[in-house]
């Protein structure tokens, strides 16, 4: 395992979210949007916006539509994960709105063109809102079937020159093993991507791992759930897992 790197406040962030970390339902089946989840998510980025740290969004859909399951029930491939990718667009703009009702501007750029409710993805008019003090959502993936919304965070962080990519989840970081099935799974505090290629730690898939790791983007792993966490973060503290090359 590789030493923990100096922390340092960052300037602009990219935010992964789970389509699943905006559902409220309970049991095994989780659906649709949660408002209360919605607002705490929302009221987390504002947060960051105010601290002065730029920050953009790219969302999944799962909560609504996931395209690989799909498929496995006789949906084509390709077919499946673009339906996927409209599941995405509910979300952002859910987001959107969520952030407007507290002060936050925010936009909602579309991989998929969706003129009426969403600007086209254009890099330039990413950066100018970035810019401007505006939370960019990115929605649709990169707009292409087989490629995840993991794999569109990477390429965004990349395209926009984030800092740092971080993927808020409903844990705290990175375990050796699943720490809701073992209570004595260890938490990394810093692991390289070789490492997590190699033990299959089930981070993000293999393409958006590569994509990070091919262009020295480190990646922070954290609990959306935990409050302040994502805010203490881009100011520079370290919270979660650090994943760097």
């Amino acid at each position: 395992m590789t030493e923990p790197a100096q922390s340092k406040a960052f300037k602009r962030i990219l935010l992964k979210l789970s389509g699943e970390a905006l559902a409220g339902a309970s049991g095994d089946t989780k659906f649709g949007i949660d408002a209360q989840v919605l607002n705490q998510v929302c009221e987390e980025v504002a947060a960051v916006v105010k601290s002065g740290v730029q920050v953009a969004v790219v969302i999944g859909g799962g909560n609504f539509f996931r395209g690989i399951s799909a498929s496995e029930s006789g949906i084509e491939r390709a077919t499946a994960d673009y339906m996927g990718m409209l599941a995405t667009v509910m979300n952002a703009l859910a987001v959107q709105q969520g952030l407007k009702k507290i002060g936050v501007e925010a936009r909602v750029q579309s991989a998929i063109p969706i003129s009426p409710v969403s600007e086209p993805y254009v890099r330039l008019r990413a950066l100018k809102h970035l810019n401007l003090g505006r939370v960019v959502i990115f929605a649709a993936g990169t707009g292409n079937p087989y490629f995840t919304t993991d794999t569109a965070a990477s390429l965004r962080a990349a395209e926009i020159n984030a800092d740092i990519l971080v993927k808020a989840t409903k844990v705290d970081g990175v375990y050796d093993s699943d720490p809701v099935a073992n209570p004595d799974a260890i938490r990394y505090q810093q692991v390289s991507y070789d490492e997590v290629l190699q033990r299959r730690l089930g981070v993000m898939d293999a393409t958006a791992i590569a994509l990070c790791r091919d262009n020295n983007m480190d990646l922070r792993v954290l609990s959306i759930a935990e409050p302040g966490a994502l805010t203490r973060m881009a100011l520079g503290e370290e919270v979660g897992t650090l994943i760097s090359s």
